[in-house]
C-alpha cells in the first residue's frame, strides 16, 4: 500500500514507479487494474518499470480476483469509505505486513514472506 496525495494520474504513476523499484524484479510481472483513470499514462509506468499493464473488462471484478480478495481484507482495518489522508505510511506499511504475514489457501496455507523467500532462492 502506498500513500499518495491524490488521485490524479501523475500523481498514482510516480508513486506506483517509485515503489515497483522497490521490489526484487523476480515479485512482479504485470499489473492489472480497473478502468480509473488514475492509469491512463500506464505507458509512462510500463516504460520506467518495463511491468505490462493490463486492463480488466468493464464490470468485470472476478478479472482483478486476488486484488478484490485483499480489498475485503483491508475492510477488517479501513471500512469502506474511510479516508485514509489520516494514517500515516508506516500505518499502512503495517497493516499490508499483518495482509502479507497471513497464511493464503492460494499459497497452500504459506505465507506471502515465505513464498517470496522460495521465489528468490
Amino acid at each position: 500500500m502506498v500513500k499518495v496525495t491524490g488521485k490524479d494520474t501523475q500523481t498514482v504513476i510516480d508513486a506506483l514507479i517509485k515503489h515497483a523499484h522497490k521490489l526484487p524484479r523476480e515479485l512482479y510481472k504485470s499489473l492489472t487494474w480497473d478502468r480509473g483513470k488514475e492509469m491512463a499514462d500506464h505507458q509512462r509506468f510500463t516504460l520506467a518499470t518495463d511491468i505490462q499493464v493490463y486492463f480488466c473488462d468493464p464490470q468485470h471484478p472476478w478479472q482483478r480476483g486476488s486484488n478484490e480478495n485483499t480489498n475485503g481484507l483491508l475492510r477488517q482495518y479501513f471500512p469502506k469509505g474511510t479516508d485514509l489522508s489520516g494514517y500515516s505510511q508506516a500505518k499502512l506499511d503495517a497493516v499490508a505486513r499483518r495482509l502479507n504475514e497471513r497464511p493464503r489457501q492460494t499459497l497452500n496455507f504459506e505465507t506471502r514472506p515465505n513464498d517470496s523467500n522460495n521465489v528468490l532462492r
